[in-house]
């Protein structure tokens, strides 16, 4: 693993820890008033997030309400109660051992012994314990099988079971998502069974043969994360060479956001293949993949190893590993989930992501989209629904584009898609991830490189260097002083020529192997 910082990141914290056991007073002072300000934030996250779970269950409610007087249908969530005795019941198994392979969630009805294939829905969308709940539980093994409503079994056997992502029944979008122009332009049937593809296509004939590049967005973000930043960014050269494609994800931007569909990984990277790979005819290509986006685009490396020429991730999302202690020159292990979470790796994964702490601000943001479901609801409905507004209030008031683009990037989403793309993709990643940077490290060909900002709190930079370390060629680079959206908005130009020196380095490679 190629490592291109000012210093290991690892190694500051080594240092960092030698200097605090030294025993100046200063370095003690520090340390108690960090071990009290924890304290305060442990104390008053359990306040705010055992409110926030009664305000939950309260807008459980509030939303049945007026779904039904303005919908005229009851609309299921996944907060229904447990099933009593004797009732139709969900049975959930996972793994039987660590060591087993990643294998398919079943989902037993009891009545009929009738079985669904539920491989890509998390069991995170169903199973968010109270905050009150997980303190006052037993510490010990996973159970080997829970019990879910029967009403949550028909939520999700009604949406699943497609081969292909297909056009919702409903063009009609609900009462509290937006129907702007941008939002809901894809309802015209021409659209609905394709993702929106911002195409930048060569400006002139440069002479060379011209190479595709694939650029996922991540999450609650669109096409112009990248259209509007790297895009205008690229050298003349590298504009009359590449072609260059900016997808909307499924449910984001200006793509389609069928009301019916679980957002899996597999309909989000079909959509992808069907919306660019096979109505362009792409042969070979370039992906570059931002946060969530990265999972998909390793999706896309294992299913087409052969086609891809380089693969660029910036922050991918990974599995944090415990903290540790490296001496100079050691290099980290890949860590698995430990061993008592093995039976609940999507668990996991979401109580890393979201760990229920109003601070940072961003851990707070991410807690309530990720636990509370009718919470995120509200926030999509104050924020999403109004983002004209919002966009309007932030010309009048800042008078700045770089904000008003990052607006429609952030806010053109459904809380439907955000929500089951949160977690099937983020937290259902979570045994996928092993074998698919095993297939990265063992079939593919092609540079890796992978890109983080040290101040990135949302993803830490030991998410990276995890993955670095899975895949010994990959070239890691970490950026000081950028968190996870100013490792290219601010430095569009020093990104672009990146990508542009991957590229040429990934042709020259594939020339020299002809050539032999």
């Amino acid at each position: 693993m190629h490592i291109a910082t000012t210093a290991c990141v690892w190694q500051q914290e080594k240092a960092a820890a030698m200097g605090a056991g030294a025993g100046d007073v200063a370095a003690s002072w520090r340390v108690a008033a960090v071990a009290l300000l924890g304290a305060v934030n442990c104390v008053v996250s359990f306040v705010v997030f055992s409110f926030l779970d009664l305000l939950d269950m309260v807008l459980c409610v509030v939303y049945k309400v007026v779904d039904y007087a303005v919908e005229a249908e009851w609309k299921a969530c996944y907060c229904s109660a447990a099933a009593r005795d004797g009732a139709a019941a969900a049975i959930f198994v996972p793994p039987a051992s660590a060591s087993a392979a990643p294998g398919p969630k079943v989902v037993r009805l009891s009545p009929s012994s009738a079985k669904m294939q539920l491989e890509d829905v998390s069991d995170t969308l169903y199973v968010r314990p109270s905050l009150l709940s997980d303190a006052t539980k037993k510490s010990g093994p996973a159970a080997p099988s829970l019990t879910v409503s029967p009403a949550i079994a028909e939520l999700i056997r009604d949406k699943i079971g497609r081969a292909a992502p297909r056009p919702p029944r409903h063009a009609a979008p609900c009462w509290s998502d937006c129907d702007c122009k941008v939002c809901h332009s894809w309802s015209a049937s021409s659209r609905s069974s394709h993702l929106y593809v911002h195409v930048q296509s060569p400006t002139t004939a440069s002479g060379v043969e011209t190479e595709d590049v694939v650029f996922v967005h991540g999450f609650i973000s669109s096409s112009v994360f990248w259209t509007e930043t790297v895009f205008p960014a690229f050298s003349e050269a590298a504009k009359g060479r590449y072609r260059m494609f900016a997808v909307d994800l499924l449910g984001f931007g200006r793509s389609p956001k069928p009301a019916d569909s679980l957002y899996t990984l597999r309909e989000h990277v079909e959509m992808i293949e069907r919306s660019v790979l096979q109505r362009y005819r792409l042969r070979k290509f370039h992906v570059v993949a931002h946060s969530l986006g990265s999972v998909l685009a390793l999706a896309l490396a294992v299913k087409y190893p052969d086609a891809v020429q380089s693969l660029t991730l910036l922050a991918p999302v990974s599995r944090r590993p415990p903290p540790i202690t490296l001496t100079a020159g050691e290099v980290t292990p890949y860590f698995p989930v430990p061993e008592e979470e093995a039976g609940a790796a999507t668990q996991y994964v979401m109580r890393r992501v979201a760990p229920r702490r109003v601070w940072p601000p961003i851990a707070f943001g991410a807690s309530m989209a990720c636990w509370y479901e009718h919470v995120s609801r509200t926030i999509c409905l104050t924020i999403c629904r109004h983002h004209r507004t919002w966009d309007r209030l932030f010309r009048l008031f800042t008078r700045n584009r770089m904000r008003t683009f990052l607006i429609e990037a952030f806010m053109c989403h459904t809380h439907n898609a955000a929500w089951h793309t949160l977690h099937n993709i983020i937290c259902g990643s979570a045994g996928k991830m092993d074998s698919y940077l095993d297939v990265v490290a063992g079939q593919l060909a092609c540079e890796v490189a992978v890109f983080h900002g040290r101040d990135d709190e949302l993803l830490p930079v030991e998410c990276t260097l995890a993955v670095g370390a899975r895949v010994p060629r990959a070239r890691v680079t970490v950026y000081d002083h950028k968190d996870h959206i100013t490792i290219i908005v601010g430095q569009e130009k020093l990104f672009a020529t990146e990508l542009e020196d991957i590229w040429r380095r990934s042709a020259a490679a594939a020339a020299a192997g002809d050539g032999e």
